[in-house]
């Protein structure tokens, strides 16, 4: 999608999307706390943080995936080491994005946040890229407000019979404009944060789907700073980002790996030009043991953002407060749970 017709269509979406809603009651916003595996913790002891990446994941499909499929003993000795290799770098939180029947285990997350000492955010949420593989049957079935009492319920009892909580809401959803299931998963992840006040990580890979996203936002009373737009340097466009930012969005570029840091060195720079380095972050979208295959399959680490991102960013210019900003503040506020002003529409559907 061209920037034009990205910018053309965003804005009669939200156009549209104020005239449908009521205006919003004014109330402060108000930061309370970080939900770590652990439990609670003050946004400003979460520290350096990785905000996205993984431990595990099983792609085989919600149909057939769970716990049978590999052994928690296995996977805590073979990440256990990649975990403890951040540590000296200076990181002190990493937060695991894999969603329900992606294999998601919230006791291997507490294991190895117990024994590196290091903080771990888990989710709720569903998976709704990869066309759907990774959502279970009920999820075309419910309604948004159903699905989203089903995420409620974890923040508000834990996940899967502990007493672990998420500390943000994960879905993803297909290239292209939103499917009927693909809206569906954002509406009721919005409706899940005015109930929870988790933000929202969202797996969105084209102009287009972020284009329906933002105003469907506006139309559920969702601020912009309760979004983070996973993977979006995979729209390396500049005035899209900016467009998002200056709507309140996180601009999340997760996909350093080896030769993408100069690419992520421009994105970011570009954002420092225009002033928006307060809404950016950076992590991998790295790891993982791949459920299925022997040893887990290849793993790769998360050290590139300490030992070559960040020299990088400072020969293009970034001060030491510019990259604290980026690895520190504005993940400890992006996760932060809140209380947000806006108010959702009476158009549910």
């Amino acid at each position: 999608m061209h920037r034009r017709t990205f910018l053309r269509n965003a804005a009669a979406l939200a156009a549209a999307a104020a005239s449908a809603r009521p205006a919003p009651a004014e109330e402060p916003a108000m930061s309370l706390q970080i939900m770590t595996v652990r439990g609670p913790i003050a946004p400003d002891a979460l520290g350096f943080t990785l905000p996205h990446e993984h431990v595990m994941v099983d792609f085989i499909g919600a149909a057939e995936t769970g716990p049978d499929r590999y052994d928690p003993d296995e996977v805590v000795e073979t990440v256990r080491p990649y975990l403890e290799a951040l540590r000296p770098l200076g990181v002190e939180a990493f937060v695991d994005c894999t969603p329900a029947y992606l294999a998601r285990d919230v006791s291997v997350l507490r294991r190895l946040s117990e024994e590196v000492d290091i903080h771990i955010l888990t989710n709720t949420g569903y998976y709704g890229a990869m066309d759907d593989k990774g959502l279970p049957p009920h999820a075309f079935d419910e309604t948004p407000d159903q699905i989203a009492a089903r995420w409620v319920a974890e923040w508000e009892h834990g996940i899967d019979n502990t007493d672990i909580r998420p500390g943000f809401i994960k879905i993803g959803v297909d290239p292209g404009p939103l499917s009927a299931v693909d809206r569906k998963l954002v509406s009721a992840a919005c409706r899940a944060h005015l109930r929870t006040g988790l933000v929202i990580a969202c797996h969105t890979t084209d102009a287009a789907a972020i284009a329906g996203i933002l105003p469907l936002l506006k139309v559920e009373g969702v601020a912009g700073d309760a979004f983070i737009w996973v993977h979006a340097h995979a729209v390396p466009e500049p005035d899209l980002h900016e467009y998002a930012a200056r709507e309140g969005v996180w601009i999340e570029f997760d996909g350093l790996a080896p030769g993408t840091v100069s690419a992520h060195t421009a994105l970011v720079n570009a954002m420092r030009e225009r002033g928006l380095l307060h809404r950016v972050m950076l992590s991998h979208d790295a790891g993982w043991y791949t459920v299925g295959e022997p040893g887990g399959g290849d793993f790769r680490g998360f050290e590139l953002l300490c030992t070559e991102a960040i020299p990088a960013l400072r020969v293009a210019g970034c001060t030491d407060a510019d990259i604290s900003r980026i690895t520190r503040d504005n993940p400890a506020e992006a996760f932060s749970v809140r209380k947000r002003p806006l108010q959702r529409s009476d158009d549910q559907d």
